[in-house]
């Protein structure tokens, strides 16, 4: 192993990889003789705990050596993963030394751990290469990323030769992107100290547009809108907004689940992120993926400035919004921005010789959203009929329909309105009484 990874060319930079860069060493070292037993058995364990802590986080199985393997290759950005998330395998002189990486890659998929294990009386390596994990909840790990790499280490592992793996791993990159855009599907956005990073949100509400009863004509509204922006045409910023609990934000988590494999990605920004916009704008714009940076319950106090750099950003800026790149946000204010009776008052009234500027400039910024959609409370008869249509995907719930209406409408009353928030919230007091 020692050997091999310094011949990498393209994939060079993984060998900085912690476990792998750490495993060629123990593997240098024990070729060369010259280690006490003890250290390098303790070394070994080492490196198998981290393996194991991989395979823990995206719910490795069965190899979990050539499922790490298939994870730097999915991770790895590199010029040539790169261009191959766009346009695929193209022909080119970079294609050979893409093969000759390729054969390594074979070469450590096969890797024989035997005669280390035999001199070092352990059985670890042979563990991991037939691993039966325990089963876990799918919250407890990434399952996005699972699916994708165990697929394509399964892939690699059948493969006969580098030109077989040349075209599973670029038809992969063409397929399903590359780096932690490609694998994951949703982002927040850490700007702390430093730089601004965009950090995957490993697990997300498995809800489709379906599943939310009511308001087709909100949801076709949606639905229209995204895949045009999927489709590479012209399409709007978009802003759902009306009451609370009515489904606007999980709205935007089903279009996620529901187009995500058609190259959606879904970015969460906050609203004291906003000086950042352009700089996580200029992470992605370039990328083969259709960001959608989304702003849940979007509002402003009348002392609150950061609405400026979301202005500059939706329609205003030097720089033009990307193509790949629309903002969805959800608010229960149509104006987003705080209006005072004080903000009426005439302009002799007021500090403000330009008072109707003033005032005109806080409420412009709805108006640079393209798509504006209400979402209205239901009516009482409205809620009763999203109670009976949750309540119909859980058989357990054994009330009469009698029983679960004025149950339900008791429940409304009592915590003081009728939404679909209220009624799954109702629906989850029941399965907890069973």
């Amino acid at each position: 192993m020692h050997h091999l990874i310094p011949q990498l060319i393209l994939y060079r930079d993984l060998a900085s990889d912690s476990i792998l860069g750490q495993l060629a060493d123990l593997c240098r070292r024990f070729a060369s003789g010259a280690y006490e037993p003890e250290a390098l058995i303790a070394d070994c364990y080492t490196q198998i705990h981290q393996l194991l802590e991989r395979a823990t986080q995206y719910g490795f199985d069965q190899n979990l050596w050539h499922d790490y393997l298939a994870y730097l290759l999915a991770s790895a950005e590199t010029p040539f993963s790169l261009t191959c998330e766009k346009v695929g395998a193209r022909a080119g002189s970079v294609n050979n030394l893409a093969k000759h990486d390729f054969k390594i890659f074979r070469e450590l998929f096969n890797y024989d751990f035997g005669p280390l294990e035999k001199a070092l009386h352990i059985d670890c390596f042979s563990t991991i290469s037939q691993y039966q994990a325990i089963k876990k909840d799918q919250k407890t790990y990434n399952r996005n990323v699972s699916e994708k790499v165990r697929n394509l280490s399964q892939a690699l592992a059948k493969a006969q030769d580098e030109q077989a793996v040349y075209q599973i791993v670029t038809d992969f990159y063409r397929d399903h992107g590359v780096g932690l855009l490609g694998l994951n599907k949703a982002f927040r956005l850490k700007s702390d100290d430093g730089p601004p990073e965009l950090i995957p949100i490993t697990n997300t509400v498995d809800v489709r547009l379906n599943d939310l009863i009511g308001y087709e004509m909100q949801k076709r509204m949606l639905i229209e809108n995204t895949e045009s922006f999927i489709a590479g045409k012209t399409s709007n910023n978009l802003l759902l907004y009306g009451d609370s609990g009515t489904g606007k934000s999980t709205c935007i988590k089903a279009i996620l689940n529901q187009y995500h494999d058609h190259g959606l990605r879904i970015i969460e920004i906050y609203k004291h992120q906003f000086k950042d916009l352009a700089s996580v704008i200029s992470l992605i714009k370039n990328r083969n993926y259709r960001f959608i940076i989304y702003m849940d319950d979007l509002s402003f106090e009348d002392f609150e400035i950061e609405y400026k750099y979301l202005k500059a950003v939706i329609e205003g800026g030097m720089e033009i919004t990307p193509d790949n790149v629309l903002i969805y946000a959800t608010s229960n204010r149509r104006h987003l921005i705080r209006e005072t009776w004080t903000d009426r008052k005439d302009a002799v009234n007021s500090d403000d010789i330009h008072h109707s500027d003033t005032a005109e400039e806080k409420l412009s910024l709805v108006s640079r959203f393209g798509v504006t959609i209400r979402f209205d409370k239901p009516s009482q008869q409205e809620y009763l009929k999203i109670v009976q249509g949750i309540a119909r995907r859980y058989p357990e719930i054994k009330l009469s329909e009698d029983e679960l209406l004025r149950e339900a409408r008791q429940w409304g009353l009592w915590h003081g309105s009728f939404t679909g928030r209220r009624a799954q919230q109702f629906i989850n007091h029941l399965l907890g009484q069973i």
